[in-house]
């Protein structure tokens, strides 16, 4: 039996690859990477291109993109597209385009031959009688009564499921197997079912469409596939995968192996439950940010280089675990912070004013576009008498250790002058509507000449020169960190977190910002990751937060004695 992880590094399936090549039994490696086009992409989904996609790329091999779509029925061209959108997002080239209706008459005639093999039989009970005789854990199947019709019958049966004879749910071509078998997947499956409903690629040329379990080894089997790579949950269907193959004239014997699917925290990866999430508006689509989607990730900011080293972080494994979304925080997080650059942008702007500074259109400091550079550059900030400070930023009355501005006060404005707060004004309401200030013209810099202890620091943006903004912040779709511990009774929607989204329209920000490009990154200052969004134009600024600037993930590994 072969480890998990090798003795010399790698995952199990890197050391079931090598040893395959080593001893002869492949020449060159097959992956396919295999959706089926009833949905947009999630993460779950990258973490199963980047080892599909990466183990044909480590071992000089080559990895098929290829749609399952053998259900009409929820199958669109929009999902095919944007699924390979996703894929070429991240990086990854295929090899070959597929498609499982492409091996629609090759599939039919597999089934032909189980037929005049004896193995497989037309079978008019319904699905809920199919359903009752399959037997449980403990207790063995009921043939059916029409198991043991004669090849020629069912010849001509299946003809007419062809041909249209027979609506939907009247009869089914099975496999005939072993209905008292301990796995219950062995037990005469469906290889068949009657939809007349249209193809969106073969159109109305069939009626008769091959389940998942039937079709899979079979287009392995077609594309040549030396590694079939599926997630746990189809572990036991791997019996059957081998029968259909071992029972037909194929031309390539694939094998299938089995990895644990990612499990994250504060999220669901059901495409049926992202699909309710978009059909009735809980969200604005598949690309709202606050979605696990690949699309709705790159709208909030994710590169295809922090997904990639996501998935390379927690591996691969044949342990079911949940990962925590902070990791993958911390993946953008810590990308950004060595590429992104820094900008100003007042979220809930108070105005203070300098009352001793000149009159004018003030002046330009220069600043540095990103201190982790190597390789640092620098940009002018327009400064004046007139700013935006964050609200947050002022108090009349503070607690102790309130390192920010307030009465007799002083704070460094970043990049600019320290200031000392003289006095403030109220609306009507009560509510402070301006804060006046006078600067040290001797600390251009920030720097005290004297050099006192200034605690604070505070962002700002100058008045004059501010362009209004929408930003958005962004929080976990769900309140449950742990999804699969719903108490019983519930619904995944009752842990639907009414503060997920914050829309702030009033926002100040520098005009630097105001002639980004949709999808360039920022670090807004003291606030976090932010990303110009798709709609984003110079008349109206639209920003997401892809990240705030805190990582409790970074503090964790922090403590890892190793």
């Amino acid at each position: 039996m072969r480890e998990e992880q090798a003795e010399s590094g790698g995952s199990f399936i890197e050391q079931i690859i090598r040893e395959d090549l080593v001893s002869g039994k492949v020449s060159k490696v097959m992956t396919r990477f295999p959706p089926e086009p009833n949905g947009y992409l999630h993460i779950g989904h990258a973490k199963s291109i980047c080892l599909n996609f990466g183990l044909a790329e480590q071992f000089g091999g080559e990895c098929n993109l290829r749609f399952d779509d053998t259900n009409p029925s929820k199958e669109e061209t929009e999902y095919v597209e944007s699924i390979m959108e996703d894929v070429a997002w991240l990086g990854f080239r295929w090899a070959n385009l597929c498609f499982a209706s492409d091996y629609f008459d090759q599939f039919h005639e597999w089934a032909l031959e189980l037929i005049r093999a004896g193995k497989a039989y037309v079978d008019h009970q319904t699905a809920e009688e199919i359903r009752k005789t399959r037997g449980t854990l403990t207790e063995p199947g009921v043939g059916s009564p029409y198991r043991d019709r004669p090849v020629e019958e069912n010849l001509e049966l299946f003809r007419k499921m062809k041909e249209g004879h027979f609506g939907e749910g009247e009869c089914v071509l099975r496999a005939r197997i072993d209905m008292a078998h301990p796995n219950l997947n062995m037990r005469d499956p469906v290889m068949y079912r009657i939809l007349h409903q249209s193809h969106y690629r073969t159109g109305n040329k069939w009626c008769i469409y091959p389940m998942y379990d039937f079709a899979h080894g079979y287009e392995d089997a077609i594309e040549g596939i030396t590694h079939s790579i599926c997630t746990l949950e189809f572990e036991d269907h791997r019996p059957l995968y081998d029968w259909f193959l071992d029972n037909v004239s194929v031309p390539s014997r694939p094998r299938q192996y089995e990895f644990a699917r990612l499990n994250l925290t504060y999220t669901v990866m059901s495409k049926r439950k992202l699909l309710e999430l978009v059909s009735k508006q809980f969200v604005s689509g598949w690309d709202d940010p606050r979605m696990p989607t690949i699309s709705g990730l790159r709208r909030r900011g994710y590169t295809p280089s922090s997904i990639r080293s996501f998935c390379k972080k927690i591996g691969v494994s044949r342990a079911n675990s949940l990962v925590d979304v902070e990791l993958l925080h911390h993946c953008i997080r810590d990308e950004l912070n060595a590429s992104a650059p820094r900008a100003m942008a007042v979220l809930k702007p108070l105005k203070l004013v300098i009352e001793n500074y000149p009159e004018g259109p003030g002046e330009e400091i220069e600043v540095v576009v990103n201190p982790e550079s190597e390789t640092p550059s620098f940009r002018k900030v327009p400064f004046s008498r007139e700013l935006y400070i964050e609200r947050d930023d002022f108090m009349e009355d503070p607690p102790k250790k309130y390192f920010r501005l307030s009465p007799g006060s002083e704070v460094r404005l970043k990049h600019a002058y320290i200031v000392k707060c003289k006095g403030f004004e109220k609306d009507p309401d009560g509510s402070v509507v301006e804060v006046r200030c006078e600067y040290d013209p001797r600390s251009r810099g920030g720097e005290a000449p004297d050099g006192r202890r200034i605690r604070g620091t505070l962002h700002w943006v100058s008045a004059p020169h501010a362009v209004k903004a929408e930003v958005r912040l962004y929080d976990h779709l769900f309140t449950l960190r742990d999804m699969d511990d719903m108490e019983e009774g519930t619904d995944y929607k009752d842990h639907l977190n009414p503060r997920s989204l914050e829309v702030i329209t009033g926002c100040m920000v520098e005009p630097y910002l105001a002639k980004a490009a949709p999808m360039d990154r920022f670090q807004f200052l003291r606030r976090g990751y932010f990303v110009a969004d798709p709609d984003h134009t110079g008349e109206r600024p639209l920003f997401n937060r892809t990240v705030p600037l805190k990582d409790s993930w970074a503090k964790e590994m922090s403590k890892d004695p190793r």
